[in-house]
Protein backbone atom coordinates (compact mmCIF):
# COMPACT_ATOMS: atom_id res chain seq x y z
CA UNK A 1 0.00 0.00 0.00
CA UNK A 2 1.18 3.68 -0.31
CA UNK A 3 1.89 6.56 2.09
CA UNK A 4 0.88 9.58 0.98
CA UNK A 5 1.22 12.46 3.72
CA UNK A 6 3.52 14.82 3.81
CA UNK A 7 6.24 13.94 6.33
CA UNK A 8 5.93 17.23 8.01
CA UNK A 9 2.02 16.44 9.02
CA UNK A 10 1.37 14.98 12.58
CA UNK A 11 0.45 11.52 12.38
CA UNK A 12 -0.89 8.94 15.30
CA UNK A 13 2.26 6.59 15.17
CA UNK A 14 1.02 4.40 17.64
CA UNK A 15 -2.18 3.54 19.77
CA UNK A 16 -1.46 1.10 22.96
CA UNK A 17 -4.59 -0.04 24.85
CA UNK A 18 -4.18 -3.01 27.61
CA UNK A 19 -7.30 -3.54 30.06
CA UNK A 20 -10.03 -1.46 28.48
CA UNK A 21 -13.63 -3.30 28.00
CA UNK A 22 -12.98 -6.45 25.42
CA UNK A 23 -9.69 -5.24 24.82
CA UNK A 24 -7.24 -7.33 26.78
CA UNK A 25 -3.72 -6.10 25.27
CA UNK A 26 -3.60 -4.57 21.70
CA UNK A 27 -0.77 -2.15 19.44
CA UNK A 28 -1.47 -0.83 16.30
CA UNK A 29 0.92 1.35 14.23
CA UNK A 30 -0.51 3.52 12.23
CA UNK A 31 0.88 5.21 8.92
CA UNK A 32 0.76 8.09 7.34
CA UNK A 33 -2.11 8.44 5.33
CA UNK A 34 -5.47 6.77 4.75
CA UNK A 35 -5.99 4.15 7.41
CA UNK A 36 -9.42 2.69 7.21
CA UNK A 37 -10.75 0.16 10.12
CA UNK A 38 -13.11 -2.43 9.23
CA UNK A 39 -15.12 -5.13 11.45
CA UNK A 40 -18.51 -6.76 11.93
CA UNK A 41 -20.99 -4.67 14.07
CA UNK A 42 -19.55 -5.38 17.73
CA UNK A 43 -16.32 -6.39 16.58
CA UNK A 44 -15.08 -3.28 19.04
CA UNK A 45 -14.58 -1.07 16.50
CA UNK A 46 -16.22 1.42 18.65
CA UNK A 47 -14.46 0.69 21.78
CA UNK A 48 -11.05 1.59 19.94
CA UNK A 49 -12.38 4.91 19.21
CA UNK A 50 -13.28 4.98 23.26
CA UNK A 51 -9.69 4.66 24.14
CA UNK A 52 -9.13 7.09 21.68
CA UNK A 53 -11.43 9.91 23.41
CA UNK A 54 -9.69 8.95 26.50
CA UNK A 55 -6.71 9.31 25.48
CA UNK A 56 -7.79 12.52 23.79
CA UNK A 57 -8.49 13.85 27.25
CA UNK A 58 -12.42 12.83 26.87
CA UNK A 59 -14.29 11.97 29.79
CA UNK A 60 -13.59 8.07 30.68
CA UNK A 61 -16.16 5.66 32.40
CA UNK A 62 -14.50 3.68 35.24
CA UNK A 63 -16.64 0.99 34.01
CA UNK A 64 -14.42 0.43 30.56
CA UNK A 65 -11.77 -1.13 32.78
CA UNK A 66 -11.41 -4.92 32.14
CA UNK A 67 -13.21 -7.29 34.36
CA UNK A 68 -10.58 -9.02 36.64
CA UNK A 69 -8.42 -6.54 36.05
CA UNK A 70 -6.94 -2.73 38.53
CA UNK A 71 -6.80 -0.32 36.07
CA UNK A 72 -6.66 0.39 31.84
CA UNK A 73 -3.73 1.94 29.91
CA UNK A 74 -4.33 3.56 26.97
CA UNK A 75 -1.48 5.05 25.42
CA UNK A 76 -1.03 7.07 22.08
CA UNK A 77 2.54 8.22 20.57
CA UNK A 78 1.82 11.43 18.27
CA UNK A 79 4.49 12.56 15.78
CA UNK A 80 4.10 16.54 15.16
CA UNK A 81 6.28 16.69 12.14
CA UNK A 82 8.45 19.43 11.27
CA UNK A 83 5.75 21.80 10.65
CA UNK A 84 4.02 20.87 13.76
CA UNK A 85 1.17 23.41 15.24
CA UNK A 86 2.96 25.93 17.33
CA UNK A 87 -0.47 26.36 19.52
CA UNK A 88 0.39 23.00 20.66
CA UNK A 89 3.83 24.26 21.56
CA UNK A 90 2.51 27.02 23.43
CA UNK A 91 0.11 24.81 25.18
CA UNK A 92 3.02 22.51 26.35
CA UNK A 93 5.33 25.18 27.64
CA UNK A 94 2.39 26.46 29.13
CA UNK A 95 2.55 23.02 31.23
CA UNK A 96 5.62 22.74 32.15
CA UNK A 97 5.80 19.54 29.93
CA UNK A 98 9.36 18.42 28.49
CA UNK A 99 9.24 18.52 24.94
CA UNK A 100 12.08 17.10 22.84
CA UNK A 101 12.06 16.28 19.17
CA UNK A 102 8.78 16.03 17.45
CA UNK A 103 7.48 13.04 19.42
CA UNK A 104 4.44 13.72 21.97
CA UNK A 105 3.01 11.00 24.13
CA UNK A 106 -0.39 11.02 25.52
CA UNK A 107 -1.00 8.60 28.27
CA UNK A 108 -4.52 7.65 30.37
CA UNK A 109 -4.98 5.26 32.62
CA UNK A 110 -8.22 4.50 33.99
CA UNK A 111 -9.35 2.80 37.37
CA UNK A 112 -12.56 2.21 39.78
CA UNK A 113 -11.37 5.27 41.64
CA UNK A 114 -11.33 7.63 38.52
CA UNK A 115 -8.09 8.22 36.12
CA UNK A 116 -4.84 9.95 35.59
CA UNK A 117 -3.50 11.72 32.67
CA UNK A 118 0.63 11.96 31.40
CA UNK A 119 1.84 13.91 28.65
CA UNK A 120 5.70 12.70 28.09
CA UNK A 121 5.53 10.98 31.68
CA UNK A 122 4.76 14.65 33.71
CA UNK A 123 1.52 14.34 35.34
CA UNK A 124 -1.31 16.68 33.57
CA UNK A 125 -4.38 17.53 34.42
CA UNK A 126 -7.36 16.13 32.10
CA UNK A 127 -8.59 19.52 31.04
CA UNK A 128 -4.94 20.08 29.87
CA UNK A 129 -4.90 16.73 27.95
CA UNK A 130 -7.89 17.23 26.15
CA UNK A 131 -6.49 20.84 25.10
CA UNK A 132 -3.61 19.41 23.70
CA UNK A 133 -5.50 16.55 22.64
CA UNK A 134 -8.09 18.66 20.54
CA UNK A 135 -5.15 19.92 18.93
CA UNK A 136 -3.08 16.98 18.00
CA UNK A 137 -6.71 14.98 16.55
CA UNK A 138 -9.72 15.81 15.35
CA UNK A 139 -12.17 13.11 15.76
CA UNK A 140 -15.52 12.98 14.03
CA UNK A 141 -18.19 11.36 15.58
CA UNK A 142 -18.45 12.92 18.75
CA UNK A 143 -20.01 16.50 18.68
CA UNK A 144 -18.25 17.61 21.66
CA UNK A 145 -14.97 16.79 20.17
CA UNK A 146 -14.96 18.66 17.06
CA UNK A 147 -12.89 22.19 16.27
CA UNK A 148 -14.68 22.83 14.06
CA UNK A 149 -18.54 22.57 15.71
CA UNK A 150 -16.90 25.01 17.98
CA UNK A 151 -17.53 28.59 17.18
CA UNK A 152 -14.69 30.38 19.08
CA UNK A 153 -12.38 27.87 16.20
CA UNK A 154 -14.99 29.87 13.05
CA UNK A 155 -12.55 32.73 13.31
CA UNK A 156 -9.34 30.71 13.50
CA UNK A 157 -10.45 28.93 9.99
CA UNK A 158 -10.86 32.21 8.32
CA UNK A 159 -7.74 34.02 9.26
CA UNK A 160 -5.77 31.21 8.62
CA UNK A 161 -6.64 32.02 4.68
CA UNK A 162 -3.79 33.42 2.79
CA UNK A 163 -6.34 36.82 1.77
CA UNK A 164 -7.15 37.61 5.95
CA UNK A 165 -3.87 36.38 7.68
CA UNK A 166 -1.91 39.94 6.75
CA UNK A 167 -4.64 42.17 7.38
CA UNK A 168 -5.24 39.98 11.07
CA UNK A 169 -1.38 40.58 11.94
CA UNK A 170 -1.77 44.49 10.90
CA UNK A 171 -4.70 44.48 13.20
CA UNK A 172 -3.29 42.60 15.82
CA UNK A 173 -0.13 44.88 15.97
CA UNK A 174 -2.57 48.33 16.11
CA UNK A 175 -4.47 46.38 18.30
CA UNK A 176 -1.58 45.91 20.33
CA UNK A 177 -0.75 49.49 20.38
CA UNK A 178 -4.12 50.69 21.48
CA UNK A 179 -4.74 48.46 24.49
CA UNK A 180 -0.99 49.40 25.88
CA UNK A 181 -2.53 53.50 24.98
CA UNK A 182 -5.83 52.29 27.24
CA UNK A 183 -3.84 51.20 29.33
CA UNK A 184 -1.71 54.02 30.52
CA UNK A 185 -4.49 55.98 30.34
CA UNK A 186 -6.69 53.98 33.06
CA UNK A 187 -3.90 53.44 35.08
CA UNK A 188 -3.40 57.55 34.54
CA UNK A 189 -7.07 58.09 35.78
CA UNK A 190 -6.87 55.77 38.43
CA UNK A 191 -3.43 57.16 39.73
CA UNK A 192 -5.22 60.37 39.47
CA UNK A 193 -7.97 59.54 41.64
CA UNK A 194 -5.66 57.78 44.29
CA UNK A 195 -3.98 61.47 43.91
CA UNK A 196 -6.38 63.02 44.62
CA UNK A 197 -7.46 61.51 47.76
CA UNK A 198 -4.37 61.83 49.16
CA UNK A 199 -3.08 65.48 47.87
CA UNK A 200 -4.20 66.95 51.17
CA UNK A 201 -2.19 64.24 53.21
CA UNK A 202 0.79 64.85 50.71
CA UNK A 203 0.56 68.26 51.01
CA UNK A 204 0.84 68.40 54.89
CA UNK A 205 3.70 65.59 54.56
CA UNK A 206 5.65 67.51 52.34
CA UNK A 207 5.56 70.80 54.05
CA UNK A 208 6.65 69.22 57.56
CA UNK A 209 9.66 67.29 55.87
CA UNK A 210 10.39 70.19 53.96
CA UNK A 211 10.23 72.42 56.96
CA UNK A 212 12.88 69.78 58.68
CA UNK A 213 15.63 70.97 56.11
CA UNK A 214 16.62 67.08 55.67
CA UNK A 215 20.24 66.88 54.68
CA UNK A 216 22.30 63.94 55.39
CA UNK A 217 25.65 65.23 55.04
CA UNK A 218 24.30 68.77 57.22
CA UNK A 219 22.66 65.78 59.74
CA UNK A 220 26.10 64.36 60.62
CA UNK A 221 27.60 67.71 60.63
CA UNK A 222 25.20 68.91 63.35
CA UNK A 223 25.67 65.59 65.64
CA UNK A 224 29.48 66.93 65.16
CA UNK A 225 29.12 70.34 66.37
CA UNK A 226 26.39 69.40 69.18
CA UNK A 227 29.32 66.74 70.66
CA UNK A 228 32.03 69.75 70.52
CA UNK A 229 29.16 72.10 71.85
CA UNK A 230 28.20 69.54 74.68
CA UNK A 231 31.91 68.88 75.78
CA UNK A 232 33.16 72.34 75.28
CA UNK A 233 33.84 72.84 78.87
CA UNK A 234 36.20 69.21 79.40
CA UNK A 235 37.88 70.15 76.25
CA UNK A 236 38.60 73.33 77.27
CA UNK A 237 40.41 71.93 80.68
CA UNK A 238 42.60 69.13 78.09
CA UNK A 239 43.40 71.55 76.16
CA UNK A 240 44.85 73.88 78.95
CA UNK A 241 46.75 70.91 80.93
CA UNK A 242 48.72 70.27 77.47
CA UNK A 243 49.28 74.12 76.85
CA UNK A 244 50.68 74.10 80.37
CA UNK A 245 52.87 70.82 80.45
CA UNK A 246 54.23 72.75 77.32
CA UNK A 247 54.67 76.12 78.94
CA UNK A 248 55.48 75.92 82.64
CA UNK A 249 57.67 78.74 83.50
CA UNK A 250 59.87 76.17 85.95
CA UNK A 251 60.69 73.17 83.59
CA UNK A 252 58.37 73.00 80.61
CA UNK A 253 58.38 69.34 78.29
CA UNK A 254 59.89 71.10 75.78
CA UNK A 255 62.75 71.97 78.00
CA UNK A 256 63.33 68.58 79.16
CA UNK A 257 63.08 67.29 75.81
CA UNK A 258 65.92 69.25 74.85
CA UNK A 259 68.11 68.69 77.68
CA UNK A 260 67.67 64.95 76.60
CA UNK A 261 68.35 65.31 73.44
CA UNK A 262 71.73 66.94 73.65
CA UNK A 263 72.78 64.07 76.78
CA UNK A 264 71.50 61.32 73.51
CA UNK A 265 73.39 63.43 71.00
CA UNK A 266 76.63 63.14 72.84
CA UNK A 267 76.54 59.54 73.61
CA UNK A 268 75.91 58.95 69.89
CA UNK A 269 79.35 59.88 69.50
CA UNK A 270 80.85 57.37 71.89
CA UNK A 271 78.03 54.42 71.07
CA UNK A 272 76.49 54.63 67.52
CA UNK A 273 73.66 52.06 69.21
CA UNK A 274 71.77 55.61 70.26
CA UNK A 275 71.59 57.10 66.95
CA UNK A 276 68.62 56.18 65.77
CA UNK A 277 66.99 56.72 69.69
CA UNK A 278 68.35 60.77 69.07
CA UNK A 279 66.62 60.50 65.08
CA UNK A 280 62.99 59.46 66.76
CA UNK A 281 63.67 61.65 69.52
CA UNK A 282 64.19 64.88 67.28
CA UNK A 283 60.97 63.93 65.64
CA UNK A 284 59.04 63.33 68.83
CA UNK A 285 59.77 66.97 69.53
CA UNK A 286 58.69 68.03 65.99
CA UNK A 287 55.31 66.67 66.69
CA UNK A 288 54.73 67.50 70.22
CA UNK A 289 55.62 71.01 69.16
CA UNK A 290 53.08 71.03 66.56
CA UNK A 291 50.33 69.23 69.43
CA UNK A 292 51.15 72.55 71.65
CA UNK A 293 50.28 74.68 68.70
CA UNK A 294 47.67 73.25 67.53
CA UNK A 295 45.83 72.70 71.07
CA UNK A 296 46.27 76.33 71.82
CA UNK A 297 44.72 77.27 68.55
CA UNK A 298 41.57 75.03 69.42
CA UNK A 299 41.63 76.19 72.82
CA UNK A 300 41.45 79.53 71.84
CA UNK A 301 37.72 78.58 69.44
CA UNK A 302 36.16 76.48 71.67
CA UNK A 303 32.54 78.27 71.60
CA UNK A 304 30.41 77.95 75.35
CA UNK A 305 27.21 78.14 73.43
CA UNK A 306 24.58 76.98 75.71
CA UNK A 307 21.48 78.23 73.71
CA UNK A 308 23.15 76.83 70.13
CA UNK A 309 23.61 73.36 71.83
CA UNK A 310 19.82 73.70 72.61
CA UNK A 311 18.34 74.73 69.59
CA UNK A 312 20.72 71.77 67.62
CA UNK A 313 19.13 69.58 70.47
CA UNK A 314 15.55 70.73 69.43
CA UNK A 315 16.43 69.87 65.39
CA UNK A 316 17.75 66.68 66.42
CA UNK A 317 14.58 65.34 68.29
CA UNK A 318 12.40 66.77 65.48
CA UNK A 319 14.09 64.73 62.87
CA UNK A 320 14.17 62.00 65.67
CA UNK A 321 10.36 62.43 65.97
CA UNK A 322 10.07 62.36 61.88
CA UNK A 323 11.88 59.12 61.35
CA UNK A 324 9.44 57.26 63.77
CA UNK A 325 6.26 58.92 62.64
CA UNK A 326 6.93 57.92 59.38
CA UNK A 327 8.85 54.87 59.79
CA UNK A 328 11.78 55.93 57.74
CA UNK A 329 15.47 56.49 58.77
CA UNK A 330 16.54 59.48 57.31
CA UNK A 331 17.84 58.79 54.12
CA UNK A 332 14.50 57.26 53.76
CA UNK A 333 12.85 60.05 54.76
CA UNK A 334 14.36 62.32 52.41
CA UNK A 335 13.24 59.74 49.38
CA UNK A 336 9.81 59.83 50.93
CA UNK A 337 10.03 63.87 50.87
CA UNK A 338 11.22 63.59 47.05
CA UNK A 339 8.04 60.95 46.10
CA UNK A 340 5.92 63.33 48.09
CA UNK A 341 7.07 66.54 45.98
CA UNK A 342 7.12 64.71 42.50
CA UNK A 343 3.47 63.16 43.66
CA UNK A 344 1.82 66.89 44.63
CA UNK A 345 3.49 68.10 41.01
CA UNK A 346 1.49 65.23 39.12
CA UNK A 347 -2.01 66.04 40.98
CA UNK A 348 -1.63 69.07 40.49
CA UNK A 349 -0.68 68.95 36.18
CA UNK A 350 -2.58 65.58 35.59
CA UNK A 351 -5.00 67.63 33.13
CA UNK A 352 -1.82 67.90 31.14
CA UNK A 353 -1.06 64.48 31.14
CA UNK A 354 -4.34 63.07 30.61
CA UNK A 355 -4.65 65.54 27.91
CA UNK A 356 -1.69 64.16 26.13
CA UNK A 357 -2.62 60.45 26.69
CA UNK A 358 -6.38 60.92 25.32
CA UNK A 359 -5.02 62.20 22.08
CA UNK A 360 -2.69 59.50 21.71
CA UNK A 361 -5.05 56.94 22.63
CA UNK A 362 -8.29 59.15 19.78
CA UNK A 363 -5.46 59.05 17.30
CA UNK A 364 -4.53 54.94 17.98
CA UNK A 365 -8.57 53.92 17.90
CA UNK A 366 -8.86 55.73 14.30
CA UNK A 367 -6.26 53.62 13.43
CA UNK A 368 -7.43 50.59 14.94
CA UNK A 369 -10.83 51.51 12.83
CA UNK A 370 -9.17 51.32 9.84
CA UNK A 371 -7.08 47.95 10.53
CA UNK A 372 -10.82 46.91 11.71
CA UNK A 373 -12.52 47.61 8.42
CA UNK A 374 -9.61 45.91 6.61
CA UNK A 375 -9.73 42.82 8.26
CA UNK A 376 -13.62 42.77 8.08
CA UNK A 377 -14.04 43.45 4.57
CA UNK A 378 -10.91 40.83 4.21
CA UNK A 379 -12.96 37.92 5.84
CA UNK A 380 -16.50 38.87 4.09
CA UNK A 381 -14.33 37.85 0.74
CA UNK A 382 -12.89 35.06 2.54
CA UNK A 383 -15.81 33.94 4.21
CA UNK A 384 -18.02 34.06 1.11
CA UNK A 385 -15.48 32.19 -1.03
CA UNK A 386 -15.25 29.51 1.59
CA UNK A 387 -18.64 29.14 1.48
CA UNK A 388 -19.14 28.67 -2.17
CA UNK A 389 -15.62 25.78 -2.34
CA UNK A 390 -17.46 24.18 0.69
CA UNK A 391 -20.74 23.59 -0.75
CA UNK A 392 -19.33 22.93 -4.11
CA UNK A 393 -17.28 20.24 -2.03
CA UNK A 394 -20.39 19.09 -0.14
CA UNK A 395 -22.55 18.51 -3.17
CA UNK A 396 -19.92 15.92 -4.21
CA UNK A 397 -20.28 14.22 -0.99
CA UNK A 398 -24.15 13.41 -1.60
CA UNK A 399 -25.72 16.73 0.26
CA UNK A 400 -26.89 18.76 -2.75
CA UNK A 401 -28.98 21.03 -1.40
CA UNK A 402 -26.75 22.59 0.93
CA UNK A 403 -26.39 26.18 1.93
CA UNK A 404 -22.75 27.07 3.40
CA UNK A 405 -22.32 30.51 4.87
CA UNK A 406 -19.78 32.43 6.87
CA UNK A 407 -21.19 35.74 8.81
CA UNK A 408 -19.13 38.26 9.59
CA UNK A 409 -21.18 40.39 11.70
CA UNK A 410 -19.63 43.87 13.20
CA UNK A 411 -19.94 43.77 17.73
CA UNK A 412 -21.73 46.74 17.81
CA UNK A 413 -22.09 48.16 21.34
CA UNK A 414 -22.66 51.25 23.37
CA UNK A 415 -19.35 50.49 24.84
CA UNK A 416 -17.58 50.51 21.69
CA UNK A 417 -14.02 51.88 20.97
CA UNK A 418 -13.99 52.61 17.57
CA UNK A 419 -16.81 54.27 15.64
CA UNK A 420 -17.97 52.01 12.22
CA UNK A 421 -20.70 53.85 10.25
CA UNK A 422 -21.95 56.02 12.87
CA UNK A 423 -21.96 53.12 15.15
CA UNK A 424 -19.79 51.78 18.28
CA UNK A 425 -18.23 48.87 17.72
CA UNK A 426 -16.32 46.53 20.34
CA UNK A 427 -13.02 45.37 19.62
CA UNK A 428 -11.28 42.24 21.13
CA UNK A 429 -8.01 40.59 20.46
CA UNK A 430 -9.55 38.02 17.96
CA UNK A 431 -11.33 41.19 16.37
CA UNK A 432 -13.75 43.39 15.77
CA UNK A 433 -16.36 41.08 14.85
CA UNK A 434 -18.10 37.48 15.27
CA UNK A 435 -17.33 34.80 12.58
CA UNK A 436 -19.80 31.98 12.47
CA UNK A 437 -20.54 29.46 9.82
CA UNK A 438 -24.24 28.81 9.23
CA UNK A 439 -25.59 25.63 7.50
CA UNK A 440 -28.53 24.06 5.63
CA UNK A 441 -28.37 20.84 4.68
CA UNK A 442 -31.90 20.29 2.95
CA UNK A 443 -33.96 22.00 0.41
CA UNK A 444 -35.98 24.87 1.97
CA UNK A 445 -34.13 24.95 5.09
CA UNK A 446 -32.88 28.56 6.64
CA UNK A 447 -29.43 28.00 7.20
CA UNK A 448 -28.21 27.14 11.32
CA UNK A 449 -25.37 27.55 13.36
CA UNK A 450 -22.62 24.59 12.09
CA UNK A 451 -22.78 23.59 15.65
CA UNK A 452 -26.66 22.62 15.63
CA UNK A 453 -26.09 19.81 13.05
CA UNK A 454 -27.67 16.80 14.54
CA UNK A 455 -26.72 13.87 12.33
CA UNK A 456 -23.64 12.06 12.64
CA UNK A 457 -23.27 11.46 9.17
CA UNK A 458 -23.83 14.76 8.06
CA UNK A 459 -21.32 16.17 10.69
CA UNK A 460 -18.91 13.91 9.01
CA UNK A 461 -19.32 14.93 5.81
CA UNK A 462 -19.58 18.58 6.41
CA UNK A 463 -16.39 18.44 8.38
CA UNK A 464 -14.32 16.15 5.48
CA UNK A 465 -15.97 19.00 3.48
CA UNK A 466 -14.57 22.44 5.07
CA UNK A 467 -11.21 20.22 6.02
CA UNK A 468 -10.69 19.43 2.10
CA UNK A 469 -11.45 23.14 1.32
CA UNK A 470 -8.82 24.88 3.79
CA UNK A 471 -6.19 21.85 3.68
CA UNK A 472 -4.08 24.06 1.89
CA UNK A 473 -4.29 27.06 3.60
CA UNK A 474 -3.42 26.04 7.47
CA UNK A 475 -2.34 23.36 9.53
CA UNK A 476 -4.23 20.45 10.32
CA UNK A 477 -4.46 17.46 13.00
CA UNK A 478 -4.96 13.93 12.71
CA UNK A 479 -8.36 13.95 11.55
CA UNK A 480 -10.90 10.60 12.66
CA UNK A 481 -13.69 9.82 10.98
CA UNK A 482 -16.42 7.58 13.15
CA UNK A 483 -19.52 7.98 11.16
CA UNK A 484 -18.65 9.32 7.69
CA UNK A 485 -20.48 6.55 6.00
CA UNK A 486 -23.71 7.47 7.73
CA UNK A 487 -27.14 7.00 5.52
CA UNK A 488 -25.01 7.08 2.01
CA UNK A 489 -23.74 4.55 -0.23
CA UNK A 490 -23.06 3.73 -3.83
CA UNK A 491 -21.43 6.70 -5.79
CA UNK A 492 -21.45 9.03 -3.00
CA UNK A 493 -19.63 6.92 -1.16
CA UNK A 494 -16.37 6.59 -3.89
CA UNK A 495 -16.62 10.44 -3.80
CA UNK A 496 -15.96 10.12 -0.01
CA UNK A 497 -13.47 8.00 -0.22
CA UNK A 498 -12.05 10.07 -2.87
CA UNK A 499 -11.46 13.36 -0.97
CA UNK A 500 -10.77 11.45 2.11
CA UNK A 501 -7.93 9.79 -0.15
CA UNK A 502 -7.18 13.15 -1.43
CA UNK A 503 -7.41 15.61 2.23
CA UNK A 504 -4.68 12.08 3.10
CA UNK A 505 -2.09 13.71 1.35
CA UNK A 506 -2.13 16.96 3.93
CA UNK A 507 -3.38 15.02 7.03
CA UNK A 508 -3.28 11.61 8.69
CA UNK A 509 -6.85 10.02 8.41
CA UNK A 510 -7.90 7.57 10.76
CA UNK A 511 -11.32 6.28 9.50
CA UNK A 512 -14.21 3.40 10.17
CA UNK A 513 -16.18 2.13 7.76
CA UNK A 514 -18.34 -0.39 6.33
CA UNK A 515 -18.64 1.09 3.04
CA UNK A 516 -16.23 -1.25 0.16
CA UNK A 517 -16.04 2.21 -2.38
CA UNK A 518 -14.03 3.64 0.79
CA UNK A 519 -12.77 1.00 2.37
CA UNK A 520 -11.04 0.63 -1.24
CA UNK A 521 -9.28 3.71 -0.86
CA UNK A 522 -6.88 2.92 1.83
CA UNK A 523 -2.84 3.55 2.17
CA UNK A 524 -3.00 1.36 5.28
CA UNK A 525 -6.30 -1.04 6.05
CA UNK A 526 -7.07 -2.33 9.51
CA UNK A 527 -9.51 -5.15 10.21
CA UNK A 528 -11.18 -5.24 14.02
CA UNK A 529 -12.27 -8.56 15.40
CA UNK A 530 -13.82 -10.30 18.16
CA UNK A 531 -12.11 -13.79 18.92
CA UNK A 532 -12.61 -16.23 22.02
CA UNK A 533 -9.69 -17.13 23.96
CA UNK A 534 -10.64 -20.12 26.50
CA UNK A 535 -13.70 -18.09 28.58
CA UNK A 536 -12.95 -14.66 27.50
CA UNK A 537 -13.38 -12.56 24.41
CA UNK A 538 -11.41 -10.34 23.21
CA UNK A 539 -11.17 -8.06 20.43
CA UNK A 540 -8.13 -7.82 18.29
CA UNK A 541 -7.06 -5.55 15.17
CA UNK A 542 -5.05 -6.37 12.71
CA UNK A 543 -3.08 -5.03 9.91
CA UNK A 544 -4.40 -6.59 6.67
CA UNK A 545 -2.08 -7.13 3.47
CA UNK A 546 -2.53 -6.30 -0.04
CA UNK A 547 -4.09 -9.43 -0.68
CA UNK A 548 -6.26 -9.44 2.69
CA UNK A 549 -7.16 -5.95 1.51
CA UNK A 550 -9.04 -7.47 -1.39
CA UNK A 551 -10.28 -10.10 0.40
CA UNK A 552 -11.53 -7.67 3.24
CA UNK A 553 -13.32 -5.41 0.59
CA UNK A 554 -14.69 -8.33 -1.28
CA UNK A 555 -16.35 -9.21 2.05
CA UNK A 556 -17.86 -5.86 2.15
CA UNK A 557 -19.29 -6.30 -1.06
CA UNK A 558 -21.09 -9.88 -0.81
CA UNK A 559 -21.34 -10.62 2.91
CA UNK A 560 -19.52 -13.59 4.81
CA UNK A 561 -19.47 -16.18 1.95
CA UNK A 562 -16.51 -13.93 -0.68
CA UNK A 563 -17.26 -15.19 -3.79
CA UNK A 564 -14.55 -14.96 -6.96
CA UNK A 565 -16.71 -12.43 -8.80
CA UNK A 566 -16.48 -10.44 -5.45
CA UNK A 567 -12.35 -11.04 -5.27
CA UNK A 568 -12.01 -10.02 -9.02
CA UNK A 569 -14.62 -6.56 -8.34
CA UNK A 570 -12.71 -5.78 -5.41
CA UNK A 571 -9.38 -5.98 -6.77
CA UNK A 572 -10.95 -3.94 -9.64
CA UNK A 573 -11.75 -1.21 -7.16
CA UNK A 574 -8.43 -1.47 -5.57
CA UNK A 575 -6.67 -0.90 -8.75
CA UNK A 576 -8.85 2.12 -9.84
CA UNK A 577 -8.00 3.33 -6.59
CA UNK A 578 -4.50 3.18 -6.89
CA UNK A 579 -4.41 4.25 -10.81
CA UNK A 580 -6.24 7.59 -9.35
CA UNK A 581 -3.81 8.29 -6.33
CA UNK A 582 -0.50 7.76 -8.85
CA UNK A 583 -2.56 9.96 -11.49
Amino acid sequence: MTESTDSGSTVIQSLYIKNYALIDELEVAFGAGLNILTGQTGAGKSIIIGALNAVLGERADTETVREGTKKAIVEAIIRTGQNGDPVVADLLKEHDIDWQGDEIILRREIRSSGSRAFINDTPVTISALRAIGDRLVDLHGQHDHQLLLKQEHHREVIDALTGVRFRKVEYDEMFGRYRQLRNERDSLRKKERDLNEKLELHRFQLRELEAAELDVEAFEEMEAEMKRLDHAEDLDQKAALIGQAGSDDERSLMDLLAIIEESLSDMAEMEEGFRSYLDELKSARVSIQELLSYTERYRAGIEFNPSRLEALRQKQAEIKRLEKKYNRLLPDLISYRNELQESVNLAENFDLELEKKEKELAAAAGSLAECARALHEARLIAGSELGDRISEALRQLGIPNNRFETRVDWRFDENGVIDIDGQPVDCHADGPDEVVFYISTNKGESPRPLARIASGGEISRVMLAMKSVIARDQHLPVMIFDEIDTGIGGAVSEQVGRTMQELSDHCQIIAITHQPQIAGQADHHFKVEKVETGDRTVTNIRNLDDELHVTEIASLMSGADVSDHAIASAREMVAKARSRQNS
